[in-house]
């Protein structure tokens, strides 16, 4: 059995995006179960509870043996306020599980991969479940977590590590405490909603603070605001650019993003779930 922790680290979810996920579950995954924090479903403003709230949420997940997984149910923005609190106060039960999300999530998948905190995993989150093809996203992580590792990113080698962020995340975290160290790693960025002047100016930053990393791919780029003028180069002419730029290799396009082709990336090598 696969007991997974659900929490809300960011923004709320709302009860029908848990009953989607809960009956495509039980209808699919027989070896799988699903806890909701109620935390999920709180609202203070834009997040899901209070900081306080929402560390507490997650360190009862994270802490509890009973469980296997913590998957966050959503981003939206809030993580990286409770991420440095969060990985202080876990406990040794924390450490040998499994953890995934991705978008804004990646502030604490950062914070935990830097302190050596379980396998952390960039993968589509429950808040998907809802459509059919948010399903199909979601579907590639629980497969996953029961070992199959056929939803995993095509280019993984198992032999060189990799990570996978939404590039603004991961410019907001370079320099931080969250910040883990990315030598010799595989990066792969994806963006949504940004301006291609935007996706630029997160290049031009990134080429000046990323560590000597193996390469980089770009995941998909989408819904890109339509600006008064036009850029003049696409996201992937951005990227090659600022690559060349910083002497690092290109290594082509990754198959993640905010989309239902979204796949898994273990951070560090590819293998299965630790769940069991």
């Amino acid at each position: 059995m696969t007991n997974i922790a659900i929490c809300a680290p960011a923004t709320p979810i709302t009860r029908e995006h848990a009953a989607a996920l809960e009956e495509m579950v039980a209808a699919e995954f027989a070896g799988t179960s699903v806890t909701f924090h109620d935390q999920c479903f709180e609202r203070e403003g834009h997040f899901a509870g209070s900081d306080l709230t929402r560390l507490t949420a997650f360190l009862e997940c994270a802490n509890d043996p009973a469980y296997d997984v913590v998957w966050f149910a959503k981003g939206g923005y809030g993580s990286n306020r409770i991420a440095e609190a969060a990985v202080a106060r876990v406990n040794q039960a924390a450490k040998s599980k499994t953890y995934v999300g991705f978008s804004d999530c990646g502030y604490l998948l950062a914070a935990l991969y830097r302190h050596g905190i379980g396998q952390c995993a960039h993968g589509s989150m429950p808040v998907s479940a809802r459509s059919e093809n948010g399903r199909r996203a979601v579907r590639r992580v629980l497969q996953w977590l029961n070992g199959d590792n056929s939803g995993l990113e095509p280019s993984l080698d198992g032999k060189t590590p990799a990570v996978a962020f939404n590039l603004i995340t991961l410019a907001m975290i370079s320099n931080t405490p969250l910040m883990p160290d990315l030598s010799g790693h595989v990066v792969m960025v994806e963006e949504v909603s940004e301006h291609l002047y935007s996706i630029d100016r997160l290049f031009f930053h990134l080429g000046a603070v990323l560590p000597r990393i193996a390469g980089l791919r770009l995941g998909a780029v989408t819904d890109i605001p339509e600006n008064y003028v036009e850029f003049g180069q696409t996201e992937e002419e951005i990227a090659k650019f600022w690559c060349d730029r910083a002497g690092v290799p290109y290594l082509g396009r990754a198959e993640i993003g905010h989309t239902s082709a979204n796949k898994v990336v273990p951070f560090g090598l590819a293998s299965p779930s630790k769940a069991p």
